[in-house]
């Protein structure tokens, strides 16, 4: 794992960090909000601090856990990919997408994917290893540096939502992902001050994990991954449903808007002659009337060299039509970043190849 990073720590743990490097305690205080709110990551920047103690400080609290490798820009400079190198040379990705209303960023739990989606770029690398607590937030508070700038034009400078949706799957990474987003929703100076309700985490369906992020007592979005209404077919799309089947997966998130009060998003990848049948609309809208869901059907962005192919518009019309017409609320999500290999995995794997 990466070096001890500030990240890492509640504002307790900052303190007694601070304290054994013979600092005075205030040092945490000062530290975390040049990094949470002021969003500074370099040490230059932290002029208040004495310049010795801002070396011994910064040295041990603020090591470097991201190296740019690539970014890249398109949407005219509202969408920005990332692809960072750690500590260990795993790769990660994450993106940063301005709205006229609000600015969310996409960002990785996992150096590359263990649940063996076989039509994700991610999915079809395997899983590297977990990233840590800092290295989940460290993505976070660059690109909100970055959208902070003001380099994106019409968007609002400040990152307003995160979701959990780039490499890995987060509820395989349990006590990091909920620590980081700990840090992301506590008020500055120990965290971002972001709304737990402005946060998404993803799961394919880790049933136990599921389970166990209701009993958290935190208002953050639930996305499943369903991308299948029946068995046969999920079981070769999403692996883990061999483990967990639909009703197994949804009675959990069922659990968790029943505690939370919070509606499910059903994330559902449009993939050509697979799963984009009119019956299997049908099944998913028997299966989520009545329900505390929202589905959220995803224009397949195609990997190259790919079986896998995007469903043509007058076939996710028709699913769209069906799903309403069930009395589901359904939306389909804004293609972004497709010239920049901007679905999960791909920017990776380019560089890998190259």
């Amino acid at each position: 794992m990466p070096p001890r990073h500030l990240a890492d720590l509640d504002l307790a743990g900052r303190r007694a960090a601070v304290s054994e490097l013979g600092e005075q305690a205030f040092r945490a205080g000062q530290l975390s909000t040049h990094y949470f709110g002021r969003l500074e990551r370099d040490p230059a920047g932290m002029t208040d601090i004495p310049a010795a103690a801002r070396e011994r400080l910064t040295g041990t609290l603020l090591p470097r856990l991201l190296t740019p490798v690539r970014e890249l820009a398109c949407d005219g400079g509202d969408t920005r990919k990332a692809l960072w190198r750690l500590h260990d040379g795993s790769m990660v990705e994450s993106v940063l997408m301005g709205y006229a209303d609000r600015v969310t960023v996409c960002i990785s739990s996992q150096a590359g994917c263990g649940m063996a989606c076989p039509f994700c770029a991610t999915g079809q690398a395997g899983l590297t290893r977990n990233l840590s607590t800092a290295e989940i937030v460290d993505q976070v508070v660059y690109l909100a540096g970055i959208a902070a700038s003001g380099v994106m034009g019409g968007a609002p400078r400040r990152l307003s939502h995160v979701v959990f949706m780039g490499m890995g799957e987060p509820l395989a990474n349990y006590n990091r992902v909920i620590d980081a987003v700990r840090r992301l929703t506590s008020p500055a100076p120990e965290g971002l001050g972001l709304s737990q309700r402005h946060i998404t985490v993803s799961t394919v369906g880790l049933v136990p994990a599921m389970r166990k992020l209701a009993e958290e007592d935190l208002s953050v979005t639930l996305a499943l991954s369903l991308h299948a209404p029946d068995d046969d077919l999920r079981d070769e799309l999403v692996p883990v449903n061999q483990r967990w089947k639909v009703a197994e997966v949804l009675d959990a998130a069922w659990a968790y808007a029943a505690r939370t009060g919070r509606r499910v998003s059903i994330e559902y990848a449009m993939i050509r002659d697979v799963n984009d049948q009119p019956w299997r609309a049908d099944l998913l809208g028997r299966l989520l009337s009545g329900r505390l869901a929202h589905v959220n059907l995803i224009p397949l962005n195609p990997t190259p060299g790919s079986k896998w192919d995007a469903s043509p518009k007058p076939v996710e019309r028709e699913f769209v039509r069906r799903l309403r017409a069930a009395g589901v609320a359904t939306t389909v999500r804004d293609t972004r970043g497709r010239e920049i290999d901007g679905a999960c995995g791909q920017l990776a794997a380019s560089e890998v190849e190259a």
